[in-house]
């Protein structure tokens, strides 16, 4: 293989959530990659940035995960734009901002349940339901965006670890199911910039993960110690999508956590202090 390598060449991706954050940084490396992109995408602006930028490139669908209706009319466009659909990225999603169980009321412990499992559980299911005969057809694969939070806690507060866990469910039973035809894994990123926000129902739909974390509160607790950009965790999603170097991958959740994985979250890198 040469440095010029386009490892997915001719290969159809579906990536919902791929307006803003990792969501956009995978199209951005998927078109590079020689892929042609669908994209679901509830942000009407973000659909109409996504044309604008990509143009036919992209096939932008405006739509909500939650919905099945929304999910197989953006496996529908694929498939009618490029002809097939060889990956689907479940992506979409939303965070807690850290909310404890002691902060918060039985009211909002209830509806924050609710939206965000409908979107962080749910939006993979029924992403995954859609997309799941053309991706047999294919003999491709689905690809889930995890978080550090689907392996130890700290990386947010109990809803959205608890959406994140239910995920890794989600990957191994899918992964079971779907053999030998279709190819079932994860991504587990750490903390980045991104527009991920928090739920309605708690008033953060307008509260952005930056807003509550800064670059360096990021970088001080993982021991790699710098802040990685969401352009950082898309090789990955490369190595899972692409069938030159994935046919043994099945059911595996990369922890691309800058290290996180090796004493999980702490507030201080201990190594700094010897």
């Amino acid at each position: 293989m040469t440095a010029s390598t386009r490892w997915l060449d001719g290969e159809v991706a579906l990536i919902t959530g791929g307006g803003s954050g990792l969501g956009l940084a995978l199209v951005e490396r998927f078109l590079d990659e020689g892929a042609s992109v669908c994209v679901l995408e509830r942000s009407a602006d973000k659909v109409a940035a996504l044309r604008e930028r990509f143009g036919a490139r992209v096939a932008a669908v405006q739509g909500d995960v939650t919905s099945y209706a929304d999910n197989e009319r953006a496996v529908a466009t694929a498939v009618d734009t490029f002809g097939k659909l060889d990956t689907f990225i479940g992506n979409a999603a939303i965070w807690d901002h850290g909310s404890s169980l002691v902060d918060l009321s039985p009211e909002q412990l209830d509806n924050g349940f609710g939206e965000l499992f409908s979107i962080n559980v749910k939006g993979y299911l029924l992403g995954a339901k859609a997309a799941s005969r053309a991706l047999i057809a294919s003999e491709g694969g689905m690809i889930f965006t995890l978080s550090n939070s689907a392996f130890y806690p700290g990386g947010g507060g109990p809803l959205y670890t608890a959406s994140k866990h239910a995920a890794v469910g989600i990957i191994r039973q899918l992964a079971y199911e779907l053999a030998p035809k279709v190819r079932v894994n994860g991504v587990g990123p750490c903390g980045m910039a991104s527009d991920l926000r928090g739920p309605a129902s708690l008033g953060q739909q307008d509260l952005r993960i930056m807003d509550s974390r800064t670059p360096e509160a990021i970088a001080g607790i993982l021991p790699l110690q710098f802040f990685p950009s969401p352009a950082d965790f898309t090789g990955p999603f490369v190595l899972l999508a692409s069938r030159a170097n994935n046919r043994t991958l099945s059911g595996v959740m990369i922890n691309a956590d800058a290290g996180l994985g090796i004493r999980g979250i702490r507030h201080a890198a201990g190594g700094l202090h010897l």
